[in-house]
């Protein structure tokens, strides 16, 4: 029995790139671009075709074969090419009905203006941040689209059409090994690949933590820029609490307990 969410005849694309791990900067499958496999698995569980521009021999890919994928179609290409023209050039030949892409790479420029440039080229509609696609009828397909705050909007996009999938999005399956490794890597020869000029002019290093701007202090002696340095910031909100006397308010030697009965409280009697 199919789910609900199954479109029978329904060609989705997703476009994925190698992702970095923000932490130890390793190659791994790019978040929100296993995101977009994960929701053409949910529309087109067998008419799903994933693409990457880039190398076949990487690595990381093997982590989105291993959602379930069979095979992935690779461009191959260097690094340093662009990826825009390539997957122009390969869309147009057989265009589908959806293509997915993630908001922004994880490598590179990461500017997220890939779905932009690519529908503009294929002359089809765009959206942005989707989280789901709910039905697809008729030629129209309704989209419900991630906006902040957890809310969302509801739209109507006549197909064929590129959505970038939202972090919002239903989270990918985990990878299994077994069946990532046995996946098929289809590379495709690119005798047209074109140089990224603007990125060839980059130069990458090492993001450095910024040092925290100190707060000028105006003193004239050396005891009030110490006193300054080392004074504790007050509290801007929060409860006082007030400790609570022991003694009673007619005890002038402040050493009676209120517990003390009064007749034999020496002091209490004044």
């Amino acid at each position: 029995m199919q789910p609900d969410n199954v479109f029978h005849g329904l060609r989705v694309s997703a476009l994925i790139s190698v992702g970095r791990h923000p932490g130890s900067g390793r190659a791994r499958r790019a978040e929100t671009d296993a995101r977009a496999v994960e929701l053409g698995l949910k529309l087109a569980p067998t008419a799903l075709e994933v693409i990457h521009a880039g190398d076949a021999q990487q690595p990381a890919l093997r982590a989105y074969a291993g959602m379930g994928l069979q095979r992935i179609r690779v461009l191959e290409q260097s690094v340093a090419a662009d990826a825009l023209p390539v997957l122009t050039r390969y869309l147009r030949t057989d265009m589908p009905d959806i293509v997915l892409t993630g908001v922004k790479a994880e490598n590179g420029e990461s500017s997220g203006l890939l779905p932009y440039l690519l529908a503009e080229a294929l002359g089809c509609p765009v959206v942005t941040g989707i989280a789901d696609i709910l039905h697809i009828g008729n030629g129209i397909a309704e989209v419900l689209q991630a906006l902040p705050r957890g809310q969302r909007r509801a739209l109507r996009v006549p197909l064929p059409f590129v959505a970038s999938v939202d972090m919002a999005a239903a989270t990918p399956r985990q990878s299994a090994y077994g069946p990532g490794s046995r996946a098929e890597m289809t590379a495709l020869a690119n005798s047209g690949a074109v140089l990224d000029e603007v990125r060839s002019g980059w130069s990458e290093s090492p993001a450095r933590k910024r040092p925290k701007r100190l707060k000028v202090v105006k003193a004239k002696t050396a005891a009030d820029r110490f006193k300054a340095a080392t004074a504790k910031s007050q509290a801007a909100g929060g409860q006082v609490q007030r400790w609570r006397r022991r003694y009673s308010t007619c005890c002038w030697r402040r050493v009676c307990c209120v517990k003390t009965p009064r007749s034999t409280c020496r002091y209490r009697q004044r």
